[in-house]
């Protein structure tokens, strides 16, 4: 069943009843303007303009004092590279980083990002998801440790929107500039809940579900435009669309339909409840979304975690999880990570010996301090601590913690780094895992797809190819099938 005058572009069908032009309409004169003859010609000392006016001057139109273009120090961006000017893009706590009405790209509003962050900070603790982090020359010492100084402009990690940038992986040769905006999904000009659910209601309505009609709805709108869709249906309608939808939709196609419709919060909560008390545990699931988001977003999950499921995150944690493992899931999950910008290369260079002195140079390995430093520290001065690790004992820090640690402590440990380190690069590296070998992950399938696909999708495409040597798209194509592969491929958002 097709849904008429539904063009593919996921637009409204256009409106029966338009002005065609009507005949005998004003046709242009010949030769147009100039005036006709018998005209008005211009009178003596009037017009044409008088120096300086209409035409420009050569040269065009000299910028006004102060105006457009950017006075110096604009683009491109100043030595140093980021932080970005306050008013820059700082995605907000609790949504994909939502876009102006109108198209890409543009500033987002100062509610509902993707990536928490405080108005004129910069996703990814200051610098993108990936940035080592090294210090420039006569940077100031590191906020809130010993010899710090303050912070002008805390910003928040994770989640993070924008660019990855300098990892240290050698394989990968991936030096990124924040580029603005790189998620695959962008806001669809004009779109109306209200206007939208009358599509969804006519492709499930009646003998048949009009599945093409769905995901090229549900596909071509951006998380922001699609929530409100919920509450638009049920005041529409006076029925559940998540109801409806499980009715008509059936297995991962359904659930990556119900994925999309919710809040990031939301579905991060209920992946993070799903990891805790499904058949058994799924530890990389835990590690994936703590270390991740930004404090705010943590804190956003804790809130919905305990309203949605009458007890906190931290309890369920604890309950289902033990030893060094366990601390480092209670300790991600208090969204209290040290979130300023500066990076003081003493300071590492401080914190590298002390991972030095927890693990390669002792015998047996003190956990607690590994624990301390990857979960307090913020983002940009991790990077800038991996780094320093690598220079002073010439071995990369996650081999040090393959030798040091097993089990899920080692997985969890090396995880945090991995993203912390090059946010993308361990994206890529799930997706490849969900799709590699007998059978599909789909649960982690859908939930990278789904939350990153307005964060940071077009990077992840780039290291996957890079790295892996085919294009996501591929590889999505040849793993899953059906309209829950169309699905699943729009937010992918293209082939590279």
């Amino acid at each position: 069943m097709s849904y008429p005058g539904y063009p593919p572009s996921g637009g409204y069908p256009p409106q029966a009843g338009g002005y065609p032009p009507q005949a005998g309409g004003y046709p242009p004169q010949a030769g147009g303007y100039p005036p006709q003859a018998g005209g008005y010609p211009p009178q003596a000392g009037g017009y044409p303009p008088q120096p300086g006016a209409y035409p420009p001057q050569a040269g065009g139109y000299p910028p006004q004092a102060g105006g457009y273009p950017p006075q110096a120090g604009g683009y491109p961006t100043q030595a140093g590279g980021f932080p970005p000017q306050a008013g820059g893009y700082p995605p907000q706590a609790g949504g994909y980083p939502p876009q102006q009405a109108g198209g890409y790209p543009s500033i987002p509003p100062a509610q509902g990002g993707w990536g928490g962050a405080p108005v004129g900070g910069m996703p990814g603790g200051g610098m993108p998801q990936g940035y080592p982090g090294g210090p420039a020359p006569g940077q100031q010492p590191m906020p809130g440790y010993p010899g710090g100084a303050p912070a002008p402009n805390p910003s928040m990690p994770g989640y993070g929107g924008g660019a990855p940038a300098i990892p240290h992986s050698p394989a990968i040769n991936y030096f990124l500039v924040s580029r603005g905006y790189r998620g695959a999904i962008k806001d669809h000009p004009g779109a109306d809940p209200l206007r939208d659910v009358e599509v969804l209601r006519k492709a499930m309505k009646g003998f048949g579900t009009d599945e093409s009609a769905i995901i090229e709805l549900l596909g071509s709108r951006t998380s922001k435009q699609r929530v409100p869709m919920v509450a638009a249906y049920k005041t529409t309608y006076g029925k559940d669309l998540f109801h409806d939808l499980k009715s008509e939709l059936t297995g991962s196609f359904e659930k990556l339909a119900i994925a999309m419709l919710q809040t990031p919060a939301k579905f991060d909560a209920s992946e993070l409840k799903e990891a805790i008390s499904g058949a058994g545990t799924d530890e990389a699931c835990l590690i994936e979304i703590l270390s991740s988001r930004s404090n705010a977003e943590i804190r956003e999950i804790n809130q919905i975690y305990k309203h949605e499921y009458g007890k906190t995150l931290e309890d369920s944690i604890s309950n289902d999880t033990s030893g060094h493992f366990r601390r480092l899931l209670v300790s991600l999950c208090q969204g209290n990570r040290d979130e300023r910008e500066q990076v003081d290369t003493n300071m590492a260079k401080q914190d590298a010996q002390k991972l030095y002195a927890a693990g390669e140079n002792k015998v047996g390995t003190d956990e607690s301090q590994f624990n301390a430093i990857l979960c307090a520290r913020s983002k940009p001065h991790l990077r800038a601590v991996f780094h320093e690790y690598q220079q002073m004992c010439g071995r990369d820090i996650v081999k040090s913690i393959c030798r040091e640690m097993s089990g899920d402590v080692e997985d969890g440990m090396v995880a945090v780094v991995k993203c912390i380190r090059n946010t993308p690069e361990y994206f890529a590296e799930r997706l490849h895992k969900a799709m590699a070998g007998a059978g599909t992950k789909d649960r982690t399938l859908i939930r990278v797809m789904v939350t990153r696909s307005e964060v940071d999708m077009l990077d992840i495409r780039q290291v996957y190819q890079q790295t892996y040597g085919k294009s996501l798209y591929t590889a999505i194509s040849g793993d899953t099938s059906g309209d829950y592969k169309k699905m699943l491929l729009k937010l992918c958002g293209g082939s590279d």
